[in-house]
C-alpha cells in the first residue's frame, strides 16, 4: 500500500507548477523575439550617419544577419547540450544561461545611450546576438529536457509560454512606436523589459524544485531506474547467489538510460516533423512578411504600425493559440500517417506569402488586400504553433521515463535545425521577391 501511495503524484496546487513552466517557456524565447521585433530600432540606428564617401547608404541587411547569427549558435550549442548534458548539472546550465542573458540584455540597453559608429554598433550587436543565442540554446535544451519529465500537457504549457514571448515582444514594440517619448528613451524602456523578465524567469526556475508536485516528477526518472535495478538485483541474487551483487546492480543501473542514437531511432519521425515545421516558418518569417505593405498608403498612422500589428502581433497571437490548442484536442495522433502529411502541407504557405503585397516584388501580386495577408498569416502561424507543440508533446511518449530528458534535448536540437535551415533558405527567397 505504501509503495502505491508513493507512486501517486501529489496535486499541483493552484496550478503553480504549470504556471512556472509556462513562464519558463516565455523566458526561453525572449532573446530571439526582442531582437527580431526591434528591427526598426536597429535598422534606423544603422542607417543614421552611415553615408559612404560616394554618397550611397550602406545596407547592413540586419534582418538576414540577425536570423543567421541567431540560428547558428542555437544549432551548435543545442547539439552540444544534447551530448554533454550528463557531465554538467542541469541547474548550473539553466542558472548560468539566464544570468548571462540578463547581462547581455543589460549591455544592449546601456548601448542605447552610447553614440557609436554604425560599423562598430553592427559588430557589437551581432556579437551580442551570437552569445545571447548561445545561452538560449543551452537554456532551451535543458528546460525541454526537464519539461519532458512531466505529463504531456506541461510540454504544451511550455510551448504556449514560448508563444507568449512573441506577443510580449511585439506589444512592447508597439508601445514603443506609439509612445511620445524620444527614440532613445523608447528603446531603453524596450530593452529594460526583457532584463526584468529574465530575472523573473530565473526566480521561477529556482522555485520549481521546492514544489512537491514538481519534485515527484523531477526525481521519478532516477527513482524508476533505481527501483528497476533493485528488482533485477534481487532476481539475479536469487538465481545466482555466488555472483557479486554490487557488480550486478551497477550493470543494471547503467542500462536504464539508453544511448542518444537509440533514443533518436524511436523519435526520428517527430524530429523530422518539428524540423519541417520550423524550416517552413523561418524561410518566410520575418524576411518576407516584414516586406508586405498595406494598400492604405495614404493613412500614415496605419502605415506606421502595419508591420508590427499584421506581421508580428498576428503571427505571435495565432501561434500562441496554436500552441495552446493541444491542451483541448490532439489530432492527428502521434502514430497517425496524417500527422507528417499535415506537416508537409504547410509548404503551401511559402508561395502564398510570396504572392502577397510585398514591396518592390519581382513576382505578381495575387493577394494585395490587407485582409488577405492577415488571413494567410493567421493560418500560417496557427499551424506552426499547433503542429510544433504536438511534436514536442508526442516525442517523450515514444521513450521510457529515464530517456525523456534525452528525447527532449534531441527534439530541441531538431527544432533549432529547422530554424537554421529556414533562415538559410530565406536568403534565396528574399532574392526571388
Amino acid at each position: 500500500m505504501s509503495s502505491e501511495k508513493e507512486q501517486t503524484p501529489p496535486a499541483d496546487h493552484c496550478h503553480a507548477v504549470g504556471l512556472i513552466i509556462f513562464i519558463l517557456g516565455v523566458g526561453t524565447l525572449l532573446p530571439w523575439n526582442f531582437f527580431m521585433t526591434a528591427s526598426q530600432y536597429f535598422n534606423g540606428r544603422l542607417n543614421d550617419a552611415n553615408i559612404t564617401e560616394n554618397g550611397m547608404t550602406k545596407d547592413y541587411n540586419y534582418d538576414s544577419w540577425m536570423a543567421l547569427l541567431s540560428q547558428l549558435p542555437l544549432l551548435m550549442f543545442t547539439l552540444l547540450n544534447s551530448f554533454l548534458y550528463q557531465w554538467v548539472k542541469e541547474r548550473f546550465r539553466v542558472a548560468f544561461s539566464l544570468v548571462l542573458i540578463f547581462v547581455l540584455f543589460s549591455l544592449t540597453a546601456a548601448l542605447v545611450q552610447v553614440p557609436m559608429k554604425p560599423d562598430t554598433f553592427f559588430s557589437v550587436t551581432m556579437a551580442t546576438i551570437w552569445f545571447i543565442n548561445m545561452c538560449s540554446a543551452v537554456l532551451q535544451g535543458s528546460l525541454f529536457g526537464v519539461v519532458g519529465l512531466f505529463p504531456p500537457r506541461y510540454s504544451t504549457l511550455f510551448m504556449s509560454g514560448q508563444g507568449l514571448a512573441g506577443i510580449f515582444a511585439a506589444l512592447a514594440m508597439l508601445l514603443s512606436i506609439l509612445s511620445n517619448a524620444d527614440k532613445n528613451a523608447a528603446a531603453l524602456g524596450y530593452f529594460i523589459t526583457p532584463c526584468v523578465a529574465t530575472l523573473g524567469t530565473l526566480l521561477c526556475y529556482l522555485m520549481l524544485p521546492h514544489l512537491k508536485f514538481a519534485r515527484f516528477y523531477l526525481n521519478r526518472s532516477q527513482t524508476d531506474g533505481l527501483e528497476t535495478a533493485l528488482t533485477l538485483l534481487n532476481d539475479t541474487v536469487e538465481k545466482s547467489p555466488n555472483q557479486n551483487s554490487k557488480e550486478v546492480m551497477a550493470k543494471e543501473t547503467n542500462q536504464q538510460r539508453s544511448s542518444v542514437l537509440a533514443v533518436f531511432k524511436k523519435i526520428w519521425l517527430m524530429a523530422f516533423c518539428v524540423t519541417c515545421v520550423f524550416a517552413v516558418t523561418l524561410s518566410v518569417f520575418p524576411v518576407i512578411t516584414v516586406r508586405v505593405q498595406t494598400i492604405y498608403t495614404e493613412n500614415e498612422a496605419w502605415k506606421k504600425i502595419f508591420t508590427c500589428v499584421c506581421c508580428f502581433i498576428v503571427f505571435n497571437a495565432m501561434d500562441l493559440l496554436g500552441r495552446s490548442a493541444p491542451s483541448f484536442v490532439q489530432w492527428p495522433s502521434e502514430r497517425s500517417l496524417l500527422f507528417p502529411v499535415a506537416v508537409l502541407l504547410r509548404l503551401i504557405f511559402i508561395p502564398l506569402l510570396m504572392f502577397c503585397n510585398v514591396q518592390n516584388s519581382k513576382l505578381p501580386v495575387f493577394f494585395s488586400h490587407d485582409c488577405a495577408f492577415v488571413i494567410i498569416m493567421a493560418m500560417f502561424s496557427f499551424s506552426n504553433g499547433y503542429l510544433a507543440s504536438l511534436c514536442m508533446a508526442y516525442a517523450p511518449q515514444f521513450v521510457k521515463n529515464a530517456d525523456r530528458e534525452t528525447a527532449g534535448s534531441l527534439m530541441t536540437f531538431f527544432l533549432v535545425l529547422g530554424l537554421a535551415v529556414g533562415a538559410s533558405f530565406s536568403f534565396l527567397l528574399g532574392r526571388l521577391v
